[in-house]
């Protein structure tokens, strides 16, 4: 049965039902116990499951991720919240010399089932340190696994699915989501939903292809939208959803189906996402290309004081902008 949930609940809900499934499951953060972190993501559940699997760490991101090697290291499944997307780099270390690269050193014979949730993105009008694009990091390091949700239903479902890999997932939630609403299937098993490391098409088009993830999923719905609303352009949304390792085969079809795409995130455009996803949509799709492939991304700079970020987020006019200069060629 559906029940209509904010995304932040959303993923509270799906962090229940994997505490609930397996009791090697411990959620460890900063605030996240008594407080219920500061966005109450984890509201209620070290009351529900006691300060031993929902523990109040120090803050000290490099010793929250640190420790959770350990514990997964002696089979348990550590579920790590960074509380904000700046506030990540201390335990960077940790991650992509430790985390990352255990399975690969040990030939095979050592996983690392830790997820981390990461807040990400602007929109808020937090101040500096609390509104960062980092995805391409972590995306670029071999031995993680990237994944971002766009949407309470998503939001559900992945951070259980994370949760039960045997890999190490950072999992990306885009704050400035949290509070929006939808319809939720808590019920949906694991094993029996849509895969997590692959793309999805939500919304289908005809003239130019649509690519984006977190978000910025919603911006470009809403950009399809109001095309189509003034008779333009028909646009195929494709919600990419798995940041490493990607899932291109829809977004190929898509092209070859349309002939052109326009990439949408919100990280600067300099060796972004974007610019990964055009290389390997060149490679492939070229002879089906009828403009170069275009991005709609935030500026070349440090994420900008919050009175002037709706200036650096890029929004429906800014995606219909390269989708017109992508339809002029």
């Amino acid at each position: 049965m559906t029940r209509t949930m904010t995304l932040g609940k959303a993923i509270n809900a799906g962090l229940r039902t994997a505490m609930e499934d397996d009791p090697k499951v411990i959620l460890m953060g900063e605030d996240i116990g008594r407080l219920g972190g500061v966005f109450r993501v984890t509201d209620g559940l070290q009351k529900d499951f006691g300060e031993d699997r929902v523990i109040d760490t120090p803050l000290a991101e490099s010793g929250i991720i640190g420790t959770a090697i350990g514990l997964a290291l002696r089979g348990y499944r550590p579920v790590c919240e960074i509380q904000f997307d700046g506030f990540v780099y201390p335990a960077y270390d940790q991650i992509v010399s430790q985390l990352a690269k255990m399975h690969y050193r040990s030939a095979g014979r050592l996983t690392l089932p830790v997820t981390i949730r990461l807040p990400f993105g602007g929109g808020i009008g937090a101040v500096e340190h609390h509104s960062e694009s980092p995805e391409a990091y972590f995306a670029h390091t071999a031995g993680l696994k990237v994944v971002a949700c766009s949407s309470p239903a998503e939001a559900n479902v992945m951070i259980r699915q994370a949760i039960a890999s045997d890999d190490p997932v950072i999992f990306l939630e885009p704050k400035r989501r949290y509070h929006e609403k939808g319809e939720v299937d808590p019920e949906i098993s694991v094993e029996g939903a849509f895969p997590l490391h692959a793309s999805r098409v939500l919304r289908e088009g005809t003239d130019c292809t649509v690519v984006a993830y977190g978000p910025m999923v919603r911006v470009a719905m809403d950009a399809a939208a109001a095309a189509a609303s003034e008779s333009g352009p028909s646009l195929e949304v494709i919600d990419l959803r798995s940041l490493s390792p990607l899932d291109m085969d829809p977004i190929f079809t898509s092209v070859r189906k349309t002939g052109r795409m326009v990439v949408v995130h919100e990280a600067p455009g300099t060796l972004g996402l974007g610019s990964e996803l055009a290389a390997r949509v060149q490679e492939e799709c070229f002879y089906s290309l009828e403009a170069p492939v275009l991005r709609a991304t935030g500026f070349d700079t440090p994420y900008p004081p919050a009175r002037v970020e709706e200036h650096y987020l890029p929004d429906l006019d800014r995606v219909l902008d390269a989708v017109d200069r992508c339809l002029a060629h």
